[in-house]
């Protein structure tokens, strides 16, 4: 029991909130390489410490149904994909043919966005893919040389090909792959849910990028499931939950392994053939 309440004291401190010093010396001296492991397998924690995160003082600062004009909100990367507004929401679709990288599409925020985060949605999957995945990018940035400027829509045509090297190689952001499938043979895909950390300057690809806690086999993301998303970014942590009818859970990253990312755009990637519904899009940030 004590070790479990030492790696929930350890979550708290790593999304910043409060813990007093005598809590946090204690913690300091008592975590271990084994309790970091505790914190990914502690569903327990996990659920309470989002929970108390989700009702800090967020306010609302984007917020898109998706039944109306998706241009009032939002840039595109591709010209064969395509976003249409429905009842239902937003949906976006990338091209059909798969391995052609003109087939991918990015929908990025028009707003640029700062400090600590939370972002929600409903997904719902509309394609019947065994392949390929789904990204939301966080606080997406340029790396800052020349060409790549900090602010990404001053080299949006470089990604009118959506090739994902333009985005790992030239990119400060958050990628979380979900509805992601591919780590398997073709007739029996496994899907999974990962975060990274891209460092574009590193000029190693995707090496070194992946934040510890991959989750795999999730049951997630099955064909016309609505799911509630959200996603919360505070201080040195990454949340995210996933519920539908039947299931929900809670995912957790330390970014504290990589070079802290403090502000940028917001993205949801397609790779090819992948398809989805996006409604009720908010973008909060915490009030001080």
């Amino acid at each position: 029991m004590l070790v479990r309440l030492v790696s929930l004291s350890a979550i708290f401190m790593a999304a910043g909130c409060g813990i007093n010093s005598a809590d946090k010396n204690t913690t300091d001296k008592n975590i271990t390489d084994n309790n970091a492991t505790l914190i990914q397998n502690d569903m327990t924690d996990k659920q309470a410490v989002f929970n108390q995160l989700n009702e800090l003082a967020w306010q609302q600062v984007l917020f898109d149904s998706g039944e109306q004009n998706w241009r009032d909100n939002w840039l595109v990367d591709g010209l064969v994909g395509t976003i249409e507004n429905t009842p239902q929401g937003m949906h976006i679709k990338a091209g059909p043919e798969a391995y052609n990288h003109a087939h991918h599409i990015v929908a990025w925020t028009k707003q640029s966005f700062s400090g600590d985060i939370k972002i929600d949605f409903e997904y719902t999957r509309t394609d019947n893919a065994e392949l390929f995945v789904n990204v939301l990018y966080l606080l997406a940035t340029g790396e800052q040389t020349p060409g790549f400027d900090k602010d990404i829509m001053n080299w949006a045509e470089h990604r009118q090909e959506p090739f994902m090297r333009h985005y790992f190689g030239k990119m400060n952001t958050y990628h979380i792959s979900y509805a992601a499938f591919g780590l398997g043979e073709v007739d029996a895909p496994d899907d999974y849910i990962r975060a990274r950390r891209y460092m574009p300057l590193a000029n190693q690809g995707l090496k070194d990028t992946a934040l510890e806690g991959d989750n795999i086999n999730t049951g997630f993301f099955k064909t016309g499931v609505r799911h509630q998303v959200s996603v919360i970014k505070k201080g040195d942590a990454l949340w995210m939950k996933v519920a539908n009818p039947e299931q929900s859970q809670v995912y957790y990253w330390s970014t504290a392994s990589h070079p802290a990312i403090t502000e940028g755009r917001i993205g949801v990637r397609h790779m090819f053939t992948r398809s989805a519904l996006y409604r009720n899009f908010t973008v909060s940030t915490l009030t001080h």
